[in-house]
């Protein structure tokens, strides 16, 4: 009897922003052992659990494995891929070929992490034609986003907090010992605040809890939830007090930076101390110690952005950094250079065009950025009559019914459509109301490079990891299924894939030796013993900043070099790219758009409200990823849904740890576990969001079990939102509490 040896192979873990470079061990075409990679050039054998996990992940017996065609009593059977796709070409064209925008496309989180859809959901998007695309961006980035875009240009190409170099690191809103963080590519974070506090440097937290990553720093700022904005104008008031602002320091392109000081001046300390639930000399403190440290940065993320003033708020944490004279310098706040290219490499042929406000939503007239429309939309447009209202649905990784705010009314809409098709690989509370289902094929058969994230990495390096796995009988690539799918919505189901991928690759080929300067023929030439999204990838590589330009610059990056590297390649540290990054119509940085100081006037006059006696935030799990996760790699269950609160405020209400208790916002009432928690301020609760595991019909064994309690559906999705990019306002939330005999499900 002869013993099948086990294989090892490189992965980049496609579960999160960190992109951590893992060792997987197969026994056949089983995940037997997953292991941080020592060699790898960003994330040095750094791994959490969820990467630690990808094996139960992949494994999970509750995977869809096979397409699903829903049956005349509501069921779902398994079918062919013929089976499922000839249901799809007999009713999807109605919808594209009829009402513009009756087709809605949804990609949820997952959809980022992979090539697939990074080069292929735009063919589809294209194919239906239609202009109702939603994310889960416009949930917890957009403030963000816009801030970028009207300051530097792009919403992808953001500026980097510089980790690994500063003296002084201040973070709002995020939890990175929990988070592994985002909008920011830095694996092994923990190291990285370990090794700040090592050389000198300080670390402050503004967050409304005592969060892990709170408990490591020099200074916790309790604030409360919501006035992030403020506490930021407090700190610039006292830094053009006292005149510590660097103008010396501030690079030549930036406009504003005098007006922008004088704008603070009015919001001292004392003014805004009240509204933030702290004191003044804690304001001060900050503010001295950012202005004074030798560099420093701010980085802001998911708490700032899901708030009342989110882009005000994000706006300011790149104002801070640039009066103290800390953008585009060492330990301050950078921008990448990454490998594939994007916004902020490519050339400038023509003024750029502010990707925000292009269109706006059918009912009520919502902006539209970078290509997709307020999630807030998306139960509106479907249950609204009326010309181009969305009919049918296709979505790709998400689970909308338990990410969207107000889950009531999203599964209202769900439950309207008149055809929806799914590709995933769970049978959850999104996909159980589509009428076909496409699974996905394990990630171990998808070569990975982080085209995306790669704009959010700390450090300059390139890496990729090829398939370890071809596909087996059965499995279909999710680009091929994407292809298939724009196909159909454009009347020629009958087209070979290889043909439609000829044509998507021609495109590209022209546009990467546009790129370099060369002819598209030599290109083409270039990557043409390769298919799929790795032809795509090569001509990203070979066209970027590192590539060899099509043989032009034979030193250079091509995929063979990387697969030649598997633990990557390192092409250094952060460097200076003001003003080439500069994306904005004239080059420079405007340091007081008008769009967004025009909503300071709202931000003032909400210093004299009264402040809500009970405000719910959401928060971060180390295993948890949104909702999607959750059943592979369920948290132990030791409250992981809980509701918690401080002692005293539960002592006012007469509350006790373990107490079930009704929670209630003015959209609906959930049921929570109380659990006694001293981290968080008087005034605050806390819980995670994406939960809610139930109703019928599921396929999603160990979440059902433990479903949880549902944060998303106490969210409001039609009065309380962000005013300038209609963002739900997740943080903040005014919520009551009584106690209740239910029991845990």
């Amino acid at each position: 009897m002869t013993t099948r040896e086990p294989t090892v192979g490189h992965r980049i873990c496609p579960l999160c922003e960190s992109t951590c470079g893992l060792l997987v061990e197969l026994d056949g075409r089983t995940i037997v052992r997953v292991a941080p990679n020592p060699d790898d050039v960003m994330s040095a054998g750094h791994s959490c659990a969820k990467g630690l996990g990808l094996g139960r992940i992949e494994g999970d017996p509750d995977r869809i494995r096979s397409p699903l065609l829903r049956t005349a009593d509501g069921g779902f059977r398994e079918a062919t891929w013929d089976e499922a796709f000839a249901e799809i070409e007999r009713r999807l064209p109605e919808f594209v070929t009829g009402d513009p925008g009756s087709c809605a496309i949804y990609h949820g989180n997952p959809a980022a992490h992979h090539l697939d859809a990074t080069f292929y959901l735009g063919e589809l998007i294209g194919a239906v034609g239609t202009r109702n695309i939603y994310s889960p961006a416009s949930v917890d980035t957009w403030p963000k986003n816009l801030a970028h875009m009207l300051l530097y240009g792009t919403g992808l190409g953001m500026s980097l907090p510089d980790l690994d170099r500063t003296d002084y690191l201040l973070i709002l809103g995020s939890n990175p010992m929990v988070s592994n963080g985002s909008t920011v590519t830095a694996p092994g974070m923990h190291h990285r605040l370990e090794a700040l506090r090592e050389r000198g440097g300080t670390l402050v937290v503004v967050d409304p809890v005592r969060t892990r990553t709170a408990e490591v720093a020099d200074l916790h700022v309790p604030i409360r939830p919501g006035t992030d904005a403020l506490f930021l104008l407090g700190v610039l008031s006292v830094i053009a007090a006292e005149g510590s602002a660097r103008p010396d320091r501030v690079p030549d392109v930036v406009d504003g930076m005098d007006a922008a000081l004088a704008m603070a001046a009015e919001f001292d300390p004392e003014s805004v101390a009240d509204a933030c639930g702290i004191d003044a000399d804690l304001i001060r403190a900050v503010a001295r110690g950012f202005a004074a440290a030798p560099s420093a940065v701010a980085h802001s993320r998911i708490g700032t952005c899901m708030q009342e003033f989110g882009t005000l708020a994000n706006w300011l944490v790149e104002v801070l950094t640039v009066v103290t004279g800390n953008l585009d310098r060492p330990g301050g706040a950078m921008f990448s250079m990454p490998a594939g290219g994007g916004q902020n490499t490519w050339p400038v042929t023509k003024p750029p065009k502010l990707m925000f406000d292009r269109w706006r939503s059918r009912v009520r007239g919502f902006p539209e950025a970078m290509g997709e429309l307020p999630a807030v939309c998306f139960a509106e447009e479907i249950l609204t009559p009326g010309p181009g209202r969305t009919r049918a649905l296709i979505t790709l990784a998400g689970n909308p019914a338990r990410s969207l705010p107000n889950s009531g009314a999203v599964e209202d809409a769900l439950g309207a459509l008149e055809f929806m098709v799914s590709v995933d690989c769970y049978l959850n509370e999104t996909t159980r109301h589509a009428d076909v289902i496409l699974p996905p094929p394990p990630v171990t058969t998808r070569g990975h490079h982080d085209v995306t994230l790669s704009h959010f990495q700390i450090r300059n390096v390139a890496r990729y990891t090829p398939p370890l796995l071809a596909l087996a009988d059965g499995e279909m690539a999710e680009w091929q299924i994407l292809l298939r799918l724009a196909a159909i919505a454009t009347g020629t189901p009958d087209r070979p894939v290889e043909e439609l991928d000829d044509e998507v690759a021609a495109v590209a080929a022209r546009r990467a030796a546009k790129l370099v300067g060369c002819t598209p023929e030599r290109a083409a030439a270039a990557t043409a013993d390769r298919r799929g999204p790795l032809r795509l990838l090569d001509l990203r590589l070979r066209s970027g900043p590192y590539g060899d330009r099509f043989g032009l610059d034979p030193g250079g990056l091509t995929l063979a070099v990387l697969e030649d590297h598997p633990d990557g390649i390192d092409y250094g540290p952060l460097m200076p790219r003001l003003p080439e990054v500069l994306r904005t119509p004239d080059g420079r940085i405007d340091l007081m758009p008008e769009l967004i100081v025009a909503d300071l006037p709202r931000l003032r006059a909400s210093l004299p409200r009264p402040v809500p006696e009970l405000q719910l935030i959401n928060r971060r799990q180390r295993r948890g990823m949104n909702s999607w996760l959750h059943n592979a790699l369920p948290q132990p269950d030791a409250g992981q849904c809980a509701l918690l609160m401080s002692r005293e405020d539960a002592a006012e209400r007469g509350l006790v740890d373990g107490d079930r208790v009704n929670v209630t916002s003015r959209v609906t009432t959930v049921t929570a576990e109380l659990r006694i928690d001293d981290a968080l301020r008087p005034g605050v609760a806390s819980m995670p969001h994406g939960w809610g595991h139930d109703g019928p019909g599921l396929r999603t064994s160990r979440s059902a079990s433990a479903p949880g309690s549902n944060y998303n559906a106490l969210v409001d999705d039609t009065t309380d939102l962000e005013a300038l990019t209609a963002s739900p306002i997740f943080n903040g939330v005014p919520v009551t509490l009584t106690r209740t005999n239910e029991e845990h499900p």
